[in-house]
């Protein structure tokens, strides 16, 4: 082969490489090797990404240069929004750095930017012998048409939680958020949620942060049960929340009914009628049942919420004199605080909850096919109260005996999933018979698929209001210890979220990065070794190729 045909050969070799990168360059597509699979989209988002016939724009507001963690967050964000990319060419997005320009211009946009309540976190870079400060907002702002959605991309900072590891759960709820936000843009109708009344409720006042924040994307209202001759199964969802007095055998119908023809209910069931306020009144307090005539109803879906009290060394705190000047917070067990360990999308990587007199659920055997899943259980450091006790606060002038919390997690929220039988079989009365000819609807003896959520608190979902201000709290908000716990809210609404998404978004929450954390105390007493083994090896290797190489060459031509 002469000289002439080996540069063609060359050029033609170099054309071939140029046209596929050019080629390569129109496309955008990966090959998922990794483990956790954290570069595959789940069907639901791909579905959702698929359903898009007009632009999703995004602006996220965080370009420029930033330390290693949050250069992970800005990568991981524009990976995602390239897998988004992939699968639908409405995705559109930009990087912009909201703090550029002099004083007056930053603090115009801090202004603006805190109106859409968008506030920037505090991030300090070490720059040499010294540490800068450096606002940044890491947020991602999807619009469409005339909507837009905020994605907050940083996962709250929980006290005492390695800040690598709060990274790395927000890098693996990316999907989640970007496709919950798809979602939530795409809603043309909003879907109904609907609040039992005439029972003892939560009242408006109680429940006005949650319904505020349902709002955007959700009709809510409220329905007194004997007001009507039935639920519409245009409802999307039912929510009881901590009623105090009892269900008629006609509003239990009407629920029952509203189940078996495919209807969702939120449960938040206090079983005693207990509270700080009861204690603090009398000294001395005995928690009764309160006669709410749901046990049979329950137990026929298969759960059970037991007359007890848990008690957890893992608690929330309240104030107590020590003299008549001095106050200090002492933990209350009867205020668990719960650290979800299931890997369910509804739970998984949320905050603590802040439960108040939780009782335990017990699964129960049904007739047809129900899935049972604990979504909450207290800690391992748990113990149980029978009732009637008395109940007063000297238990908080002693230490605890550790040696009594020793009954493991207990539950107290639970996911019901499946078709679910009805309390009226062979029981219906002719009152009954009539309420469903008024509304047109047979009576069925077995649901068809749906789901329900059974929490053993009604305070959890709670909002404190001030008569005199009337000034709303923030639900978890914690009085005594002036601190909200953000797991509360976040745990109702995607509890919301999954019973009333059918298409599977949440699922997506389910999504693990695993983190795999370098050990800085083993790389710093191995720097030496791994120094010389990242110099020197691969000089060894050259060192070994080209002796190869050579004795190669010498045999070849020599013979």
């Amino acid at each position: 082969m002469n000289r002439k045909q080996k540069l063609l050969q060359g050029f033609i070799l170099l054309g071939i490489v140029i046209l596929i990168n050019v080629i390569a360059s129109f496309f955008y597509g990966t090959l998922d090797l990794t483990e956790d699979k954290r570069y595959t989209l789940t069907d639901a988002t791909k579905s959702s990404l698929e359903s898009l016939e007009d632009i999703i724009y995004v602006r996220i507001l965080m370009d420029g240069d930033f330390v290693a963690g949050f250069k992970r967050l800005q990568t991981s964000t524009e990976e995602m929004l390239q897998d988004f990319q992939s699968v639908s060419p409405y995705i559109e997005y930009d990087f912009i750095d909201p703090l550029v320009g002099n004083n007056e211009e930053k603090n115009k946009t801090i202004e603006q930017l805190a109106e859409q309540g968008l506030t920037p976190t505090n991030l300090r870079v070490p720059d040499g012998d010294k540490v800068t400060e450096k606002l940044i907002y890491p947020y991602a702002i999807f619009n469409y048409h005339k909507t837009s959605f905020v994605v907050n991309l940083l996962e709250p900072d929980v006290p005492g939680t390695n800040k690598d590891i709060i990274l790395n759960n927000s890098v693996s709820l990316l999907e989640y958020k970007f496709a919950n936000a798809i979602q939530k843009l795409l809603l043309g109708i909003k879907k109904d949620i609907i609040f039992t009344d005439g029972h003892g409720e939560l009242n408006a006042q109680q429940t006005s942060d949650l319904e505020t924040s349902l709002r955007p994307f959700y009709n809510t209202g409220r329905i007194d049960l004997d007001t009507v001759t039935g639920i519409t199964q245009d409802l999307d969802l039912l929510v009881v929340a901590k009623p105090k007095m009892p269900f008629s055998e006609k509003d239990k119908f009407k629920i029952d009914q509203y189940v078996m023809n495919g209807g969702k209910v939120l449960w938040m069931l206090d079983r005693l009628n207990t509270s700080l306020d009861s204690i603090s009144l009398s000294g001395n307090y005995i928690p009764l049942d309160l006669p709410l005539e749901l046990d049979e109803l329950l137990f026929k879906y298969g759960a059970r919420i037991q007359s007890n009290m848990v008690l957890d060394l893992e608690c929330s705190r309240i104030p107590m004199f020590i003299d008549a000047n001095q106050q200090e917070m002492f933990p209350w067990y009867y205020h668990p605080l719960i650290a979800p360990t299931s890997q369910h999308p509804i739970v998984k990587n949320l905050d603590r909850i802040n439960l108040k007199f939780p009782s335990t659920i017990d699964t129960l055997k049904t007739k047809t096919n129900v899935k049972k899943t604990v979504l909450l259980s207290s800690s391992q450091y748990s113990r149980i109260q029978r009732v009637p006790t008395r109940l007063n606060f000297e238990i908080l002038r002693y230490e605890p005996e550790v040696d009594l919390f020793n009954k493991g997690p207990q539950p107290v929220a639970l996911l019901l999933e499946g078709t679910f039988p009805s309390l009226y079989e062979n029981r219906l009365e002719s009152g009954m018979k009539e309420m469903l000819q008024d509304i047109g609807a047979p009576f069925r003896e077995k649901s068809v698929d749906t789901r329900m959520i059974v929490v053993s608190d009604g305070d959890f979902a709670k909002s404190l209001y001030n008569n005199n201000t009337q000034e709303v709290s923030e639900i978890g908000f914690n009085k005594w210890e002036r601190r909200v716990y953000k797991g509360n809210k976040d745990f109702i609404i995607n509890a919301i979220e999954y019973l009333i998404d059918n298409n599977g978004i949440l699922n997506a929450r389910s999504k693990e990065v695993k983190l795999r954390m370098l050990d800085k105390y083993r790389a710093k007493a191995e720097r030496t070794k791994w120094q010389l083994v990242n110099i020197i090896l691969p000089l060894v290797f050259l060192l070994l190729f080209g002796l190869v190489f050579n004795f190669w060459r010498k045999r070849k031509y020599t013979s």
